[in-house]
C-alpha cells in the first residue's frame, strides 16, 4: 500500500523550507501471523520426516516373516490372531523386552485388561483388517488410555498397533500383485536414533532484506542431522500382510 504522510517538524528545528515535511511510507505485508502459522506447519514436516527416515531404517531389517493364517489366497494373506502370536514367540525367543508395562483390569463395562506389550508400526489401510479379528482390543476398552499414545489404535496380545498415514507400503508385492503392508514389530533398545555432536533441528529465518532483491518476501525452514541404527536385528520383525 503506498500512501502520503504529513509530518511536522519539531519547533526548535531551524529550517529554511516550509514547515511540513513529505514521508512516502511502503507498507508490504504483515508478517507475524503468516510466520507463526508457517513455523507451526514446518514444526510437523520435521517431526514426520523424522518418523519416515526412521521407517525405512527399521525395514532394512534381516527379520521378515509373511503372515500365513489368513484365507485371501495370496502370499502374505491378510493378519490374523495367529500370525501377531508367532512374532510375539519369536521375539521373545531372543529375549527382547517389551516396550509398555500392562494395564491391571478395572470394574468398567466394555473393558479388558492388556498385557506387556511390544509396539508395531504400520498403515493407516490395516485398520479394516483389525475388525475382522476377534482378540483384537480397541484402545479405547483400556481400563485406562493414561499411558497410550495418539497415533495408537488397540492390542493383540502382546503388541500395540501404531497406526499412521505414512506407515509402510510395498506397491505390488505379494504373489498375486497386491500391495503388502509391513507391521514393524519392534522390541525396547532395539533401535535408536545417534545425537550429532553440536548440532541438532534447527528452524531458519531470513527477513526479506536478505532473502529478496527488493526485499519483499521472507524466507523460513528447517534443517537437521539424522543417524538411526539398528542396535539389535533380532528385536525387529517386519510381519508381511495383504488385505482381505
Amino acid at each position: 500500500m503506498r500512501g502520503e504522510v504529513e509530518v511536522p517538524l519539531p519547533p526548535f528545528k531551524m529550517v529554511s523550507k516550509p514547515d511540513k515535511l513529505k514521508v512516502i511510507a511502503r507498507t508490504l505485508q504483515r508478517q507475524d501471523p503468516v510466520l507463526n502459522a508457517a513455523a507451526e506447519r514446518l514444526g510437523v514436516s520435521l517431526r514426520q520426516t523424522e518418523d519416515e527416515l526412521t521407517r525405512d531404517r527399521l525395514l532394512s531389517t534381516m527379520s521378515q516373516v509373511n503372515c500365513t493364517g489368513g484365507s485371501n489366497g495370496d502370499n502374505p494373506t491378510e493378519l490374523t490372531f495367529s500370525d501377531v502370536v508367532n512374532v510375539v514367540k519369536q521375539l521373545r525367543s531372543n529375549n527382547a523386552y517389551e516396550f509398555m508395562d500392562g494395564i491391571i483390569g478395572e470394574n468398567r463395562f466394555g473393558t479388558s485388561p492388556t498385557r506387556d506389550a511390544y509396539l508395531a508400526m504400520g498403515s493407516t489401510q490395516l485398520q479394516g483388517q483389525f475388525e475382522n479379528i476377534s482378540q483384537f482390543t480397541y484402545k479405547w476398552n483400556y481400563p485406562s488410555v493414561q499411558s497410550t499414545m495418539p497415533s495408537e489404535y488397540g492390542a493383540i496380545a502382546n503388541v500395540r498397533f501404531l497406526l499412521s498415514s505414512i506407515g509402510a507400503k510395498l506397491p505390488n508385492a505379494s504373489a498375486n500383485g497386491a500391495d503388502v503392508y509391513p507391521l514393524i514389530v519392534i522390541g525396547r533398545e532395539s533401535y535408536c536414533i545417534v545425537e550429532q555432536d553440536r548440532y541438532s533441528s534447527s528452524f531458519i529465518y531470513r527477513p526479506p532484506i536478505f532473502s529478496s532483491p527488493l526485499a519483499l518476501n521472507a524466507t523460513v525452514g528447517w534443517k537437521m542431522a539424522y543417524a538411526g541404527v539398528i542396535t539389535n536385528d533380532a528385536w525387529v520383525f517386519l510381519l508381511n500382510s495383504t488385505l482381505s
